[in-house]
């Protein structure tokens, strides 16, 4: 039968239970006692006992006096026996041939397990509790088409179980990592989305305009600059985990709208960040996963090892023999550049081509944990330089899988120097880098008021959950990934 056949056959079976005073969509509520796992869990000791669950009817087999449908909910699918003997004969008639696939019901029965060892539910009573009005896709090859599945978010979790598992260990490992940090005595916090400056990372903001202020608004770029404003305030160790917006490509990392943590705590620097993130990857990895080994795709990664540690100079020498220390100026930098074949901008650096070659022949290799340390001070705008070499700052990144995880800092705490930082960006964004940033002049003054010596850092949750779940692309981990409008 075509689809629009069945849509109106599903059309006309609502008519009929309304006609029969049976509308669905008028219960409010059902009292449900258990679950399908802990069914089969606990069968043991509820053998024979009435049991209560609710879902979603996947699977429908009729025959003369007795038929069997399964139920799926939160935990999984549960076999459902229906006998006319046991429901009535119109109650039976009734789940014949109005009751369907993608159906949502109510079952009350007894546990038992069938002459095949199948733990189920002898239903004593079925309620519908709302009638599907659309198509599921065909059982047997569920729904695979990939824009679909992000579009249509709803009938990708009732159709793949493993989708379904995905984001309940997405939801456990946000759990797991706030734990770990409430434990440590850090404190969540909640600071604005909306921002006249959109400051503390490289990215172009959102721009957007509040009526009630007649005020062009920015949507947040990172969580940065208001959590160092509470440092200085004297809460100390302190955290977020929320939305951020940065207009950019989208990608197999990368989403305009993501997950970012930042936290900060004073009287440490990025030694102590490196510390904590080790052990807190490490943490939420055995506690949500019951290991340390992670596999991703092919890969196994440890993390219960120690986490390498290379400088960025060593990381380019490592992988390619070049040693940055004999890289004196601009235009060797540029001229070493041209030779190996990596593209720069004009108004680019030596420490920005450092980065570049790190980006072009490093990146690739970092596998295994590896914290990548002592960045060039030109793409650390908001970091304390080294005291030892002022050309680079108290910074590390986290790789794993070749990405990069996390991006902590000794927190620059010197205004002086943050506001001649903050002008050197505002020369680039006259130059047409759309990424810098704008002079904040209330956290200047924060700074004045004086911050403590804090170690901060930021953490890619959607990436560390790709990872956890060995999922290929961002959107797999993105409840409702951005999209091109249809």
């Amino acid at each position: 039968m075509p689809g629009q056949d069945l849509l109106a056959v599903k059309r006309e079976k609502l008519a009929e239970l309304v006609k029969e005073g049976k509308d669905p969509f008028r219960i409010t509520k059902y009292d449900v006692t258990h679950h399908s796992r802990e069914i089969k869990d606990s069968f043991d000791e509820l053998e024979g006992k009435t049991v209560r669950v609710a879902g979603r009817m996947m699977f429908k087999r009729k025959m003369g006096k007795a038929s069997f449908c399964n139920v799926q909910d939160r935990d999984g699918r549960i076999q459902i026996y229906v006998a006319r003997d046991s429901i009535g004969e119109e109650p039976y008639e009734e789940f014949k041939k109005i009751l369907e696939v993608g159906d949502l019901i109510g079952v009350e029965g007894e546990a038992f397990r069938t002459q095949t060892g199948e733990i189920s539910i002898h239903a004593a009573k079925i309620t519908l509790l709302s009638k599907s009005l659309q198509n599921l896709p065909e059982k047997f090859h569920g729904l695979t088409d990939t824009d679909i599945r992000y579009r249509q978010r709803y009938v990708d979790l009732i159709m793949n179980e493993d989708v379904k598992d995905t984001f309940i260990k997405r939801s456990k490992i946000i759990r797991s990592i706030r734990n770990y940090l409430d434990s440590r005595g850090f404190l969540e916090v909640e600071t604005p989305m909306l921002v006249e400056n959109a400051g503390g990372a490289s990215a172009r903001p959102f721009e957007t305009h509040y009526n009630a202020l007649e005020e062009d608004r920015k949507l947040r770029i990172s969580l940065e600059l208001y959590l160092k404003r509470l440092i200085v305030g004297g809460l100390e160790r302190v955290y977020e985990i929320g939305r951020v917006f940065r207009n950019e490509g989208v990608d197999a990392r990368h989403n305009p709208e993501f997950t970012l943590m930042e936290l900060y705590q004073a009287y440490t620097d990025y030694h102590g960040m490196m510390d904590l993130t080790e052990n807190m990857y490490r943490h939420v990895a055995q506690e949500v996963l019951g290991t340390t080994i992670v596999k991703y795709g092919e890969l196994e990664i440890d993390l219960g090892k120690p986490f390498e540690r290379l400088t960025m100079i060593d990381a380019v020498k490592k992988y390619t023999g070049i040693d940055w220390h004999e890289v004196k100026t601009d235009e060797d930098a540029k001229k070493l550049a041209k030779e190996k074949g990596v593209e720069f901008e004009p108004h680019h650096k030596k420490g920005d081509i450092l980065s570049l070659f790190f980006e072009e022949f490093c990146e690739e290799h970092l596998k295994q944990p590896t914290f990548i340390m002592d960045h060039p001070i030109e793409i650390s705008p908001l970091t304390k330089k080294k005291p030892e070499n002022p050309e680079y700052v108290e910074r590390f990144e986290l790789f794993i899988n070749s990405w990069e995880m996390c991006n902590a800092y000794s927190e620059l705490n010197d205004p002086i120097d943050q506001r001649e930082r903050f002008e050197a960006q505002e020369a680039l964004l006259a130059a047409g880098d759309e990424e810098a940033n704008h002079t904040d002049e209330d956290f200047l003054n924060a700074l004045m008021i004086g911050m403590p010596p804090t170690g901060g850092i930021g953490y890619g949750i959607d990436r560390l959950v790709m990872l956890l779940t060995n999922s290929p692309a961002i959107r797999d981990v993105i409840a409702f990934p951005t999209l091109k409008s249809l």
